[in-house]
């Protein structure tokens, strides 16, 4: 007898959208059957029309604990991930302290990170300046590949790095690097406003699009893979498409609130709308989901990274820039992609399979057999009211507040079993040839 069937008129499999009946026996996906196929099974779940999704993946999470546990921690960006339909988080070496930039502090993170997970956690390393010498025993330890930063990262920790210290840290290990693209020479200071104009002003697209330059070189010259992190300006995309013609291995990522935003109508000391770099106009959106749709950007990830609300000071200088929604990503992003004609499928592919396949997690982001089982019953014609109070983030701040958005998850399967949000099954992800 298998353990679990879950059957689904409107099953996303890598067949596209179809009737299908997911047999699962232990933790993993062992058939996908016809709707109506006869199954000896523990337990059998006919959800009709209700859509039944991959469990997504994101790989980029700021979870902040050690350290910073008042503006997230493991248990709450759990709950929120599998409250949102996703079933796998790779966690960011900042904003936690330590971060985690040698093999000491990662260690520190899983410790803090035990018995609290509700979904999958794996984590990403750091390259900061002079730490070189400690690569190679991250990247023995599992981690997904390291991040760095060409700019201030907002924590003094975590510092940049040069375009020579990131070359050579490419070299100390044959890893996959995720930059935060903007060049602080492109960066200008400004005063002390309500205003978001100011603050777009002070982080223009060629502060992305030097970077980005300064990133692929780097990958040009070690043979190493870069990955460009929250991909917000257009501008950038022909940088991208050009290197990988000629070889080089250059992959990005955007986000949700990149590609249904708008700067012209965000609200004066409306800071929860800050983030860096900073959402661009609807034209630029436009260009990113063309983008998105033709493959030249690779997947779409929250960015969740959340502060507390004392943070989010109405002066757009002063304020912490992040935005919290890895809960609301797959709304969020079904919303927008059905009005612009685009599939579930589409969307599971973009937040599912593509970002899983990115670090190496090829059990993970699909429904096929001898996958994980990770499952979403979810009601793509439902909707509601983004309520900050109901959501599952340590702090309630969302710039989708007030906000009618299409899309409910019902359930959420993690190998094979309901996340209730009582008891965290989760485990640690390592990089699959650690």
């Amino acid at each position: 007898m298998d353990d679990l069937v879950v059957r689904s008129r409107r099953a996303i499999t890598a067949a596209g959208e179809s009737p299908a009946a997911v047999v699962v026996a232990g933790e993993k996906i062992v058939a996908v059957a016809p709707y109506d196929a006869e199954v000896d099974a523990g337990e059998d779940v006919d959800l009709g029309n209700l859509a039944l999704l991959p469990g997504l993946v994101d790989t980029h999470v700021h979870v902040n604990e050690p350290g910073r546990t008042e503006w997230e921690g493991f248990a709450s960006a759990t709950r929120a991930a599998a409250a949102g339909g996703v079933t796998a988080i790779i966690d960011m070496p900042l904003n936690s302290r330590p971060p985690t930039v040698d093999l000491a502090a990662l260690r520190t993170k899983q410790r803090a990170a035990c018995g609290q997970i509700h979904v999958d956690v794996g984590f990403w390393g750091g390259a900061v300046p002079g730490n070189c010498d400690e690569l190679p025993d991250l990247e023995e330890a599992g981690v997904f590949g390291f991040k760095a930063f060409l700019a201030d990262s907002g924590v003094p920790e975590f510092p940049p790095v040069t375009a020579q210290q990131l070359a050579e840290a490419m070299r100390a290990v044959d890893a996959q690097f995720v930059v935060h693209a903007e060049d602080p020479d492109h960066l200008h200071a400004h005063a002390p406003s309500t205003a978001y104009a100011d603050f777009l002003a002070s982080r223009p697209p060629d502060a992305e699009t030097s970077a980005i330059a300064t990133a692929i070189e780097a990958a040009r010259e070690t043979g190493a893979r870069v990955h460009i992190l929250h991909l917000s300006a257009a501008d950038s995309l022909a940088l991208i498409a050009a290197a990988r013609l000629t070889g080089v291995r250059v992959t990005a990522e955007t986000c949700p609130h990149y590609l249904t935003l708008d700067s012209a109508v965000i609200p004066s000391g409306a800071t929860e709308f800050k983030c860096c770099p900073p959402i661009r106009d609807a034209a630029n959106a436009d260009r990113l989901w063309a983008a998105l749709a033709e493959g030249l950007i690779t997947c779409v990830v929250s960015d969740h990274s959340p502060c507390t609300a004392e943070l989010k000071k109405p002066d757009f200088a002063a304020a912490w820039g992040g935005i919290a929604s890895v809960q609301l990503g797959l709304p969020v992003m079904w919303t927008a992609a059905r009005e612009r004609g685009h599939t579930l499928a589409e969307v599971a592919d973009w937040m599912a399979r593509r970002p899983a396949d990115l670090v190496g997690l090829y059990d993970k982001g699909r429904i096929t057999v001898g996958a994980d089982a990770d499952l979403v019953a979810f009601d793509p014609e439902a909707t509601f009211v983004v309520d900050p109070e109901k959501l599952h983030h340590k702090n309630p701040v969302t710039p989708y507040a007030g906000r009618t958005l299409t899309g409910v998850v019902r359930t959420t399967w993690l190998r094979g079993r309901p996340v209730t949000g009582a008891v965290p099954r989760g485990r640690f992800l390592l990089r699959k040839d650690a």
